[in-house]
């Protein structure tokens, strides 16, 4: 079989619209780790680890809350100072993805991980 350029042009264009383009638009410490179940799975986090990011509207602590879980399991939230752009965009039904970026094994539960957010396009 043989690919003309303009075969192959629409090939790469096709693959290229089938993947998401992921853009950074947060990085940030995970808020509450302390007080959900990241302490019990300490071990098993690895760096680059997907989290499920899940607005919580009705939250009586934050309206812009985004609850943070890997897994299944609760290990947080973003941190409030930080959640507004993210819950917006969420509230607008647009894709957001997070992952783990970095683990730290310090005493100050806020230096133990960091997340990134991602706004999938």
């Amino acid at each position: 079989m043989r690919l003309t350029l303009a075969s192959l042009l629409l090939v790469l264009s096709l693959a290229a619209q089938a993947e998401s383009i992921k853009l950074l638009v947060q990085s940030s410490p995970l808020a509450g780790f302390q007080y959900h179940a990241g302490a019990a799975l300490w071990e098993r986090l690895q760096v680059g680890d997907a989290l499920m990011l899940i607005r919580e509207p009705e939250n009586p602590h934050d309206a812009r809350a985004v609850r943070v879980e890997w897994r299944g399991v609760m290990l947080g939230y973003l941190p409030r100072a930080e959640n507004e752009a993210v819950a917006a965009a969420m509230d607008r039904g647009e894709r957001v993805a997070g992952r783990i970026a970095a683990l730290v094994a310090h005493r100050n539960p806020w230096r133990r991980v960091r997340i990134e957010v991602f706004v999938l396009i």
